[in-house]
């Protein structure tokens, strides 16, 4: 039978991935919006993937759970790649934390119940997750442990904590390494690994908003003053995505990876540190 790719979310950042892990396995492609997920299948199968399509709503268990049985029916899920989101520009407070924050909670979740021995998955979270400030040890226990259906009543995720919605994004970013981190112990109870990547500013329809978008300024100062004076490619966090989900990666489960071009460095140290 053949092995199943399941990518969350047909954008940029997916499909480099998926390139790089997929040559003898079976694509499956789910987006919120089918033309997205058509138009990424096209582009793949053009280049001699299998790929097929699917549609899913990540603020919502029940489609997901659609989509793990969905993807079972084809074969043995070996690699998951979850790098669907909304970003601060394009959604409000509420959204941003059911779909990024949640959403990956109950993905984590239902794709561990399955994930083939000898699998490996890839959660994209955000540079921004890095930039937050230190949360308690006891909210960090939270956001890693808390039941998926109870993260959004933690007191701290109130909608009247919450000051905005990068604020939220912020939190939903931390969540998603912290959560990455505890579900590796559950992933490697079935001989499997999980693993977070933090990109900062690569050039994706998302970026593109967000560098027009009503931060766009923050944003291009911030490549501006990185020690890589630039933003990336979704080809080069395809390429540590898949050392890290590869056979060279075999002792990486649990770990959050930066790679923003020194961004956050430059925030701590450097002409981006706050006044």
């Amino acid at each position: 039978m053949t092995g199943v790719t399941v990518v969350i979310g047909a954008g940029s950042l997916g499909q480099a991935i998926a390139r790089r892990v997929s040559a003898d396995r079976h694509v499956l492609l789910a987006d919120l919006r089918e033309e997205n997920a058509k138009r990424a299948a096209e582009t793949l199968a053009d280049a001699g993937f299998t790929v097929s399509i699917a549609e899913v709503d990540i603020a919502e268990r029940a489609s997901i759970a659609g989509l793990v049985a969905h993807a079972t029916r084809i074969g043995p899920v070996e690699r998951l790649i979850h790098a669907a989101g909304v970003s601060p520009s394009q959604a409000p407070v509420e959204a941003v934390l059911k779909v990024d924050l949640h959403g990956t909670a109950v993905i984590l979740e239902l794709f561990g119940d399955v994930i083939a021995r000898g699998g490996s998955g890839v959660v994209i979270a955000s540079q921004s997750g890095h930039r937050l400030p230190a949360l308690t040890e006891e909210e960090d226990r939270a956001l890693a442990t808390t039941p998926a259906d109870d993260l959004l009543s933690l007191p701290f995720l109130a909608v009247d904590r919450v000051r905005d919605t990068l604020h939220a994004y912020q939190l939903s970013k931390r969540a998603n390494a912290l959560r990455v981190a505890a579900e590796a112990v559950r992933w490697g109870e079935r001989g499997a690994r999980i693993n977070c990547l933090s990109p900062g500013i690569v050039i994706t329809p998302l970026a593109r908003d967000e560098l027009t978008g009503p931060r766009g300024e923050g944003y291009r100062r911030m490549l501006e003053l990185s020690p890589a004076g630039r933003a990336g490619t979704p080809d080069e966090i395809g390429a540590l995505a898949a050392f890290i989900m590869g056979a060279e990666g075999a002792f990486i489960t649990g770990s959050d990876f930066l790679v923003d071009g020194g961004a956050t460095a430059s925030f701590k140290f450097g002409p981006l540190r706050p006044a």
